[in-house]
């Protein structure tokens, strides 16, 4: 039986994810289309506009690399969502593209600092009271957020125009955003636990935290194509009025939500880097179905294969480098979702010029089928016991 007060520390990590990853990210997967069928700007430009979004995360997720401490991570949480539930308000009145610019770029800084840190200060938190097994449940806000976008750019699309899609977003981010504040200010870390003087700012790289970083940074590419384009893959690859073009997000919407507990107990039960190896397989067969069966078949097991390994791999990781490093807590984390953020961020740009140069949107993602089988690769390569015996 979860205690009444490790579900108030999960559910203000779940708000906050929702808050900001999920809506303040993530919701631009699925208005893309309508934005793009607005005339608000063009497809090169939407990957533009995405390439921004990312390298804010990037800049967000390195800052948290100094956020790492107890005292730190209290204070920071609650300003950077509330500051990235300020942007997603703004953006329901950019209707000019180098405006909406600017504000992707600030939503990506401040959703890095939320996605690195609100998950490491509940994992910390869980961690002293030997409950970090239950961490990976965190990420059921951001998988239950994706399934809200969807149905917030869908359901009211034919009353609101442009910039004002952003509005329904808005509405939702907000007190969802003061419920996670509120929630997240409860948790108290203790110092000597959560930094050790001698380890805590030890060295992050070594023979095998190495292999993880190598196979991390496969990964932040090897998703972003699949889950910022979907979407308008479909719309591409379907006839007009086709259910799947709006139906993708949410079977990705709903085979995340699904998978997070599935792979938080796989992780448990068999071993955190058995369960990566196995989450990255299905990734990468998921990125190259739109490639080798394009129209219906591709893009459902895109979504459904994508959608359902993504952030089991991100928890998955999260744990293993934990498991590798028990001492670095909050650093290690923001280290290695600051890799992912920098390589996550080439997608787009590296979608784009395939694009300007006469390229199709379903040829790029063999670079994301390419990088997740490299994520794969390292990730075996880890070895299956650590020298004081413990099993990954």
């Amino acid at each position: 039986m979860i205690s009444r007060s490790i579900l108030l520390a999960l559910l203000g990590g779940t708000t906050a994810l929702v808050a900001a990853h999920a809506i303040g990210r993530f919701a631009y997967t699925p208005l893309l289309p309508y934005f793009l069928a607005d005339g608000l700007f063009d497809l090169q430009q939407g990957a533009r506009l995405a390439t921004w979004n990312y390298i804010g995360y990037l800049l967000g997720a390195l800052a948290a690399v100094a956020l790492y401490t107890p005292a730190r991570l209290r204070l920071a949480v609650p300003l950077s969502l509330l500051a990235n539930t300020l942007v997603t308000i703004a953006q329901g009145f950019a209707n000019d593209y180098d405006f909406l610019l600017l504000l992707r770029l600030l939503n990506g800084i401040s959703n890095g600092l939320v996605f690195v840190l609100a998950p490491a200060l509940v994992l910390e938190w869980l961690a002293q009271r030997k409950q970090a097994h239950l961490s990976g449940l965190v990420y059921l806000g951001f998988a239950a957020g994706l399934l809200l976008t969807g149905w917030l750019a869908d359901a009211p699309a034919q009353r609101l125009h442009g910039a004002q899609r952003w509005w329904p977003m808005a509405l939702v981010a907000l007190p969802l955003s003061v419920l996670s504040v509120l929630l997240l200010r409860r948790l108290h870390l203790r110092e000597a636990e959560a930094a050790p003087p001698q380890a805590a700012h030890g060295r992050l790289f070594d023979a095998t935290s190495s292999r993880l970083f190598l196979a991390y940074a496969g990964a932040g590419l090897g998703y972003i194509l699949p889950m910022t384009f979907l979407p308008t893959l479909a719309q591409q690859q379907l006839p007009a009025g086709h259910r799947l073009i709006t139906g993708a997000w949410q079977w990705a919407a709903l085979a995340c939500l699904f998978s997070i507990p599935l792979w938080n107990a796989l992780g448990a039960r068999y071993g955190d880097r058995r369960a990566l190896v196995a989450s990255y397989i299905l990734q990468a067969v998921g990125s190259a179905a739109p490639l080798l069966w394009p129209g219906t078949v591709g893009i459902t097991l895109c979504a459904v294969l994508v959608g359902g390994t993504f952030i089991g791999s991100v928890l998955l990781t999260q744990r293993l480098g934990r498991t590798l490093q028990p001492h670095q807590g909050a650093r290690l984390s923001a280290a290695l979702i600051a890799l992912y953020g920098g390589t996550q961020l080439a997608g787009p740009w590296l979608a784009g010029l395939w694009i300007a140069h006469g390229g199709s949107l379903t040829q790029s993602f063999t670079l994301g089928v390419a990088a997740l089988l490299w994520a794969w690769f390292w990730t075996w390569s880890i070895p299956r016991h650590l020298p004081t015996g413990a099993q990954l």
